[in-house]
């Protein structure tokens, strides 16, 4: 079980003091998680909560809801872990990005089951469209340590958000790589963790090193 789902208590005592939505989301969540796919059907997960049948739809009008809530979720879960990755690096350092692009990659990685739901087109609308939505996701933390070290580096005239893009990228594709398998087939003896801290010591030191008139 993981840190998506582990529960605080039984799902019907949750149901019982009025949080029937939660349960219900924890409980897709798992069944998720065990069967590696989001082929159930809302009455597997209103089983798992405890409930009716009919329950579900008291918050949420059809599965595609449920499975959106279950996305948000996760996304709450990857933005919690890197806040948290943040709080424990030092400020400005190339240390603290490579721990949030580890972190990254592990939490993915971790989480093979919600894949999809993350990264397609329901992680799109779970993620949300709203400004603040977008500034408060985990993303910006990495915004943010980036610009901290374009701040102990003098490198200011960087965009960090653009910097932070391209390092989320890097972090992006090679968590892919290792959850289909495929760094193995052309580096068998790779650590996908250390392929990232060389990748990312690349990428900022050619960055420091950069002219002045080169930088956007």
């Amino acid at each position: 079980m993981s840190e998506l789902t582990k529960p605080t208590a039984s799902h019907q005592k949750r149901y019982h003091h009025g949080n029937l939505r939660d349960t219900l989301i924890i409980a897709a969540a798992e069944l998720i998680e065990e069967h590696a796919s989001v082929d159930f059907a809302m009455i597997d997960a209103a089983r798992r909560a405890g409930v009716s049948s009919a329950a579900p739809y008291r918050h949420f009008k059809d599965k595609d809801a449920l499975l959106e809530a279950v996305s948000q979720l996760a996304f709450m879960g990857l933005t919690e872990s890197t806040r948290d990755i943040a709080q424990r690096q030092p400020v400005g350092s190339e240390q603290g990005i490579t721990a949030l692009g580890r972190g990254y990659i592990d939490y993915v990685t971790k989480h093979r089951a919600f894949y999809d739901l993350m990264w397609g087109d329901m992680g799109l609308r779970a993620l949300g469209d709203t400004d603040m939505e977008l500034k408060t996701s985990g993303f910006y933390v990495l915004v943010d340590a980036v610009h901290q070290w374009c701040d102990v580096h003098g490198l200011s005239d960087y965009n960090a958000q653009d910097l932070a893009v391209k390092l989320w990228a890097m972090a992006h594709g090679l968590a892919c790589l290792a959850l289909n398998h495929q760094l193995e087939k052309f580096l068998p003896e790779v650590d996908v963790f250390s392929l990232l801290d060389s990748s990312t010591h690349t990428f900022l030191e050619g960055l420091r090193r950069s002219p002045a008139d080169t930088r956007q």
